[in-house]
Parts: structure tokens; sequence; C-alpha cells
């Protein structure tokens, strides 16, 4: 990969002392918004929500080529085709593509006089003036057998760098900050997590209320077991195929197993496993599907599977909680901070014990009625408001530090 691809120019205002009642002007990258809205994207969005109605700060998007007051609530037409041609023809097309951003990002936060500016997604463009990141995870270090290539490149390339320029990092969670001190020996008063939410969208539904919906899939509420997440090898997707497949085959026809998700990479294995169930009509692939959707999917759901190998939060659970669903989760990583006692947990290669599980949801009504009340409650105490909030003294502590 060519060197002295991305522009070193430093943007940016001095920053004075900041008084807790002084709106700060903050800068945020968006990108992820271009893209149907999955983990980042939903990240950006909500956290923008809480934003633009606050009185503490005054946001403004980056988006590639621009800079916007307004909150992108659509992707870009065909933007996978996008990528895919210009990966395809482009040479070198990551580190060309950032370099471009990078001199569209520094004309315009210039022009904005920002306060502050906020990456959401690991990696900071260059920028003269404090710098807060949020970090996710680290799993391209911990599994980087689930990611391409290139991604492991770029991420190996450009995190350190990234590092080297912040003044604060935001985690989702504990367990994120401990990986982060691990790793990189990162000062862990650097480190602040700052716990996400679950959108108001999501609550429980009635049958009768996701019913137009459902029939739309052609499911029966209370009648299939669902999956949400990116269908790429860290969500362990072959794992819950491999538990389903042990269910008795009435209870598999029964209750087929429902997978929601865009297509990521690496997903020949996956693709493997699914043909022959989706072939027989036992596993129903939705692709993406809108978050309005969401709400009555999670509700009509048995039960909620999330067999994830490594998560730095996990949203997809937190949501299906506050609809009143029972979840079945993997005990790795942050999940156990997430969803704590409110959900059937299990190693997530013992595929025996997950088939166990499933059954017992079918089972035992009132197990599977108290997770359901256990999850709506827990879910209640994750807020979006309290993310902003939690993100917004980060960057006060950050400005009051210069």
């Amino acid at each position: 990969m060519p060197v002295g691809l991305e522009p070193e120019t430093l943007v940016g205002t001095g920053c004075h002392q900041m008084t807790a009642s002084r709106e700060i002007h903050v800068g945020i990258n968006a990108m992820a918004l271009l893209s149907p809205r999955t983990g980042i994207g939903k990240y950006v969005f909500l956290l923008g929500e809480e934003f633009l109605s606050s009185a503490e700060v005054r946001p403004s998007f980056f988006y590639a080529r621009h800079w916007s007051d307004a909150l992108r609530k659509e992707p870009l037409p065909n933007i996978d085709l996008i990528k895919a041609n210009i990966k395809r023809y482009v040479p070198y097309s990551y580190a060309v593509l950032r370099a471009i951003a990078q001199a569209c990002f520094s004309v315009g936060a210039r022009n904005r006089s920002l306060d502050i500016y906020h990456d959401p997604n690991y990696l900071a463009y260059r920028f003269k003036g404090p710098t807060v990141i949020t970090v996710h995870d680290l799993s391209w270090i911990r599994y980087p057998d689930t990611h391409p290539r290139e991604r492991i490149r770029a991420m190996d390339r450009y995190f350190p760098r990234s590092l080297e320029r912040v003044s604060a990092i935001i985690t989702d969670c504990e367990f994120v900050k401990n990986e982060l001190v691990e790793v990189f020996g990162v000062s862990p008063d650097m480190v602040h997590p700052a716990p996400l939410g679950v959108s108001s969208l999501f609550r429980p539904v009635s049958s009768e209320q996701a019913a137009s919906i459902l029939m739309k899939h052609g499911f029966e509420f209370g009648k299939y077991f669902l999956s949400v997440g990116t269908l790429e090898p860290r969500k362990n997707i072959t794992t819950i195929i491999d538990a389903f497949r042990r269910l008795r085959p009435e209870i598999q026809e029964r209750y087929p197993l429902v997978l929601v998700g865009m297509r990521g990479w690496l997903t020949s294995s996956i693709d493997a496993k699914i043909q022959p169930l989706v072939e027989k009509g036992l596993v129903k692939v939705l692709g993406y599907v809108p978050d309005q959707q969401m709400p009555a999917l999670y509700s009509g759901a048995t039960a909620f599977l999330f067999p994830s190998l490594y998560e730095g939060f996990g949203l997809p659970p937190l949501e299906a909680m506050a609809c009143g669903t029972p979840v079945i989760v993997s005990n790795s990583s942050s999940l156990p901070e997430v969803v704590g006692d409110a959900g059937a947990s299990f190693d997530p290669q013992d595929v025996e014990g997950i088939t166990e599980a499933m059954s017992r949801i079918l089972d035992d009504a009132a197990w599977r009625e108290s997770l359901s009340v256990m999850g709506v409650k827990r879910a209640a105490g994750f807020s979006w408001k309290r993310t902003a909030k939690e993100t917004i003294a980060v960057y006060r502590r950050v400005l009051n530090a210069q």
C-alpha cells in the first residue's frame, strides 16, 4: 500500500475552558449512515438523534464528501454495488478513499469551527483539536480469521495512529475497556465505558399488531426461532444451524429458524450449512430488514438466538429483550454485561447445550415467561438518552483538560 496517501493537514480551533452550560459544537463522522444501518450505523444514528434534541451539544455530521447539520435517514442507493466496483477497479482503494475523505473532512471541519471531533468508528481523521473515538471491540485482533484480510490490514495500519491522536476513548462496555488496556497498553483513565441504549421503537407487539408483517414473511406468531446479525463468521451462525438440526424433525418443521441480517464476508461455509435447510423450508433467510419491522419479528419469535463468538456490546439481544422475547445468548465477551441473568446463556461452541436450551424454551412455559419478563425489565435500564449524557460528559472532561 503506498505511503503518503493520508494528508497531514491539521484542522480545527483552539479550545478554551469549557463550562457545563456552554454548548459544545461536535463534529461526528457519520459515514456509517451511507450504508444500511447495522451495529455502528445504529450507534451513530441513535446517538445523533439524542444530540439533535439536546441543548448541550450542536452536532455536525461528516458524510465522506461533505458536512451537514442533518442526520441521514436513508442509505445511499446501490451502495453495495458502488463499494464492490470501487474495490474492483481502484488499486489501494481503501487508502485512496481515505485520503480523499480526509481532504474533505479537513476543509469542512475548519469552516465549521468545531470544539471537538468524535469518530464513532475507531479510525479518527487528523484534526487539530481534541479528538474522541469509540472502540466497539477488538475482534480483528482476537478473531482475525473472521475478518477479510483487507480490513485487518486497514485496522493494523490506521488504528495505532488513531490511538496516538486521541484525547479520550469511549467503549460500549467494561469488557472492551479491559481489552484496550491489555492489548494496547492504553491508560485506563483514557477509556470511558458508555453502555448503549435500546430505541423506544422496540417494545412488545401483540399477535394482532404483528400480523401484517409476519404474514408478509409467511410466519406464524410464536412459531419460529429468530437470529439477527450480519452473516459473517464471528456471528457463529453455523453453530446454531448445527443445534437446530439436532431438534426433532417435527419441531424443525413447526418452528423454522429465521435469519435476519445483511450478507457479510467469508460466507461460503455458512451458505453450505444453510442451503439444504433453506431448500426444505426449515431455515428462512430474510437479509436486511428495516428497524420498523423488527419489533414484530422479535415479538413473534419463540426465542431469540445470539451465538456470537465475540461482541463489543450486542444490540440485537437487548432489542429482543425489550420486545419481551426470551433470549438465548453465548456467554462470551461483553454479552454477560448486557444480558445479565435475564437470558439463557451457553458456551458459543456447545451445540448440544444450545439445542437443550431451545427445547426447554418450547417445553417449559413458566421458564419462557420468566425470561420474557426479566428481559423487558433489564432492557428498560438501557437508554440512548443515558448513552448521550455519558458521551457528552466525556466531551466536557476532555475540553476542560485543554
